[in-house]
This record gives C-alpha cells, structure tokens and sequence, in this order.
C-alpha cells in the first residue's frame, strides 16, 4: 500500500535526524482505506522543536495491509518538553464555558489534542457508543476501557465483541476484586442490593475497578448527558475537574473528565446512530434504553424517562451507580434551599416555591395530618386513588397529565382521588405508613378497608391506571 500525496509531503519534511525541518507539525493519523496523514500549521515557535515519540495506542486500528506502513499507526509528534496534557494551572470551568456550543466532534478532538495517549474512553455497552464514532472521525488514536461487572446481560458481551470489530480496536476490560465479591456474595448472598440497596454492590464491582482503571490516566471521557438522569447530571460541564477519582498523577485535581454529549438530547443520539449506521446493543431493540447490569435493568415503556429501567426499587433522585457521584451537589443544595414543613423547596431569599404538579380542582391536595386521618379510617363515604410524589421526579412529571386526565375521568364514578408530596420531612413517614419504595407510588384506598392498596405495575398511562381503579372500587 502506498502512501498518499499528503504522506509523501510529511515524509519529505522529516530529515535525517528524526527532526522536523519545516514549520509543519504531523498532528493526527487520519486513518482510512488511504491511510493519510493530516498537516497543520505549527504554533510553535523555534527550530525543531518537535521529536518523534513511539507511543502506541492501546486502541490502535488494526489493518489487514500494516506492513505496507509499519510505523505510522504507533507514531506521535508531541513537543519535545512537556507534552500538553498537563492539569496545571489549566482553568477548566472557562474551558467549558467556552466550549458550551461546542459540536461533540469538537469537544472530543480537543480532549484527544491535549491529552493524547493520556486520555481514554469510558464505555459502558450502550448508545454510548457514540463517543466511539466521534473518536473514529477525529482521525486521532483513541483508546477505549469498560468495566466488566460479572453481572452484564449476554447481549453485552456479545455487543463488545461487535464494536471491537466494527472499529478495530481492543477494548481494555477492568475487572472487580475476585476476593472482593466473593466476601459479598457470601455474606450476603447474590441479590442483596434488593433489599438494602445498589451502593455496595456497585461499589466492589465498578468504583473500585474504576479508581484503578483511572489512575493510569490524566483524563477520561464519559457519555453522560444532561437529560439523562434526574437530579443528578442537569448540570453537568463538557469538561471539569473529577472530585471524585484521581488520576496518574495522584491527588486531588489530577483528573479531568470530559462529557462531549453533555448538550446532546437523547433523540439526536439515537438520529446519529442511525444515520451512520452505527452497531448498537441488541438490548435496544427489547426497550431497553439505559443499560448496566441484568439484575439492576428492566426495559422501560413508551413515555416512562430512560433511567426509570435502572434500580426500579430505589428512590427516582439517586439513581447514580457511583461513577458520576461528583454530580450530586447535596451540600451546596442544603445552602440554597430549605424544605418547610410540609416538604416543599423555598428559597432561602423568599422567593416562591418550587413549581408543583397534578395542579387541578379535580384532585385534593393532602398535608400530612389529611394523609395521616385518611391511612387511619376502618371506613370511609368514598375510595381514594392517592399518588406520593416530589415536584423534583421527572417520573412524576411524566405521569402528570396522564393523572389528571384520570382524575376528570373519575369524577362521576364514585372514585376521588388526590395528591401527597412524600418528600423533604415527610417522607421517611411516607416509607413507613404508606410503602413509599420511590417516587411516584400510588395507593387506592378502599371504602370498606383501612390497608391502601399500591398500585404494582410502572405503566402509568390513563387506561392501565383506570383498570386499576376499576378493579378495586
């Protein structure tokens, strides 16, 4: 295989000594069926001031023709002093802010600009594979690492080996501590996280294996998205310091993370896979949206919010595994906001509060004594449909219009039905009285027994939720 007209000229400018004689720099492989490489202007000032470094890339894309070029795949240009990616003295939040409009393919060349062979792809086996795509098109190596938690569904594994070949890289696998998860199955046998939730068993299978995996780094690029997960990642920077993980260089400031699908909406992910014809995981297509281990991840259904398949059991507002633990502010939460005693958000500078929902004449408001007096009753004039909710629950605000629309539909069928904000003060209350597991939870009332009924499924539309009704009055 011959080198391109652009390759000769890179080639014509490296003179016997290794130095570059020109004030061109080789700056990226643009890899292809051509294999060329890209030339820009050099910004730096002086003579030679570049050598060339052998630093192969971990994911380097495999050729059925390498021996025609045999050093060009596992060679960088990098100045001869420090190379770029340096932490130091770098103001990453103006980064940000100036690169807020920036396009994902942007983000990601100038991540891989200045880290190089420091900086690496987190994948996780879902849509995720974007960032894959985008690393492909900067023309730049790219190295990609994923957890493997022993838990992931068949489907994942197999999706793995299909990027691998699609791309030609090998991913770079971390695993848990063997003895690790062996003292926690053990103990407490292969499903606690049901019981007494996710944090410790996602803590031995994928924050430790992370903690290791990124102290080989100085940066790594994650796939989260503003609008994936309520509560915890609205606002989340396309670059920042990690707070909570530490790179090759130990201590704190000594990572930086970059999230180039911080502005990108679910949909445009979805239009660009499609649209370059991107592999994705088979999980996909059985509704399957978010995707991380099998016991842990339930497909979800038309209108319900993605995360809503992860952790089901848990409370909507936490639903973080550990790696992105950074996201949640709850110290600078506590600062800006109080929780009155009937758990509504006000502003410490009196402002008003929080918007509320399922806000219509048709649906009476409960306080707690209301809720309380209701739990009590051995009988009662009429049933009562009741949803336990929080203004803040983008699953609540999902169903809002559904709840409503049954509300109206009930009016004339002898059924009332109303509303309780369980969170803030109230809701370890809501746990122990009225099963709240998480948020939205919705009782029906019987007239003739004082156990609310819960309803069990998490389809919330207006006919399952009347079905509900109808069953029960």
């Amino acid at each position: 295989m011959a080198l391109s007209s652009s390759s000769s000229a890179a080639a014509a400018l490296l003179n016997g000594s290794g130095s570059i004689s020109s004030s061109f720099a080789v700056s990226s492989w643009l890899y292809s069926d051509r294999r060329t490489l890209s030339l820009v202007p050099s910004t730096t000032v002086g003579r030679n001031p570049f050598v060339i470094v052998k630093k192969p890339s971990r994911a380097e894309l495999k050729s059925s023709d390498s021996s025609a070029v045999p050093d060009l795949a596992n060679t960088l240009i990098a100045p001869a002093g420090r190379i770029e990616s340096t932490n130091d003295h770098e103001d990453y939040e103006k980064l940000a802010r100036g690169m807020e409009s920036a396009s994902p393919l942007e983000i990601m060349d100038k991540a891989f600009q200045k880290f190089g062979n420091d900086i690496a792809i987190a994948f996780s086996g879902a849509e995720d594979v974007v960032l894959i795509e985008y690393a492909k098109l900067t023309g730049r190596p790219f190295r990609v690492f994923s957890l493997d938690t022993g838990r992931l569904n068949p489907e994942t594994h197999q999706f793995f080996d299909t990027v691998e070949k699609h791309y030609g890289i090998r991913i770079e696998y971390t695993f848990p501590n063997a003895v690790e998860v062996q003292a926690l199955v053990r103990t407490k046998g292969l499903f606690s996280f049901y019981e007494d939730g996710h944090q410790e068993c996602c803590r031995i299978r994928k924050v430790r294996p992370l903690k290791r995996a990124l102290k080989g780094l100085r940066a790594w690029i994650t796939g989260q998205r503003k609008d994936q997960s309520p509560g915890t990642r609205a606002e989340i920077p396309v670059v920042q310091i990690d707070t909570s993980f530490e790179g090759i260089d130990g201590g704190k400031g000594s990572l930086v993370k970059w999230n180039p699908l911080a502005n990108v909406k679910g949909q445009d992910i979805w239009n660009f896979l499609r649209a370059m014809n991107i592999p994705i995981n088979s999980l996909h297509s059985q509704g399957y949206i978010s995707i991380g281990c099998e016991p842990c991840t339930r497909p979800v259904l038309p209108g319900q919010h993605e995360r809503e398949g992860r952790w089901w059991w848990e409370d909507a507002k936490a639903k973080e595994c550990g790696l992105h633990n950074g996201n949640i502010k709850q110290e600078e939460l506590s600062q800006h906001i109080n929780i009155n005693g009937n758990g509504v958000a006000q502003h410490t500078n009196g402002s008003a509060p929080a918007s509320d929902l399922f806000n219509s004449q048709k649906l009476v408001s409960f306080r707690r004594t209301g809720i309380e007096n209701l739990a009590r009753l051995q009988n009662r004039e009429d049933p009562w449909l009741i949803v336990l909710y929080a203004p803040w629950c983008h699953f609540c605000q999902a169903m809002e219009g559904s709840y409503i629309e049954l509300a109206e539909q009930l009016e004339g069928m002898g059924v009332k039905v109303g509303k309780f904000r369980a969170d803030g003060d109230h809701k370890e209350f809501a746990k122990q009285k009225l099963q709240l597991v998480s948020f939205p939870t919705i009782l029906f009332f019987p007239k003739h027994s004082s156990k609310p009924v819960k309803y069990p499924a998490e389809t919330r539309d207006v006919d399952s939720l009347m079905a509900f009704a109808n069953a029960l009055r």
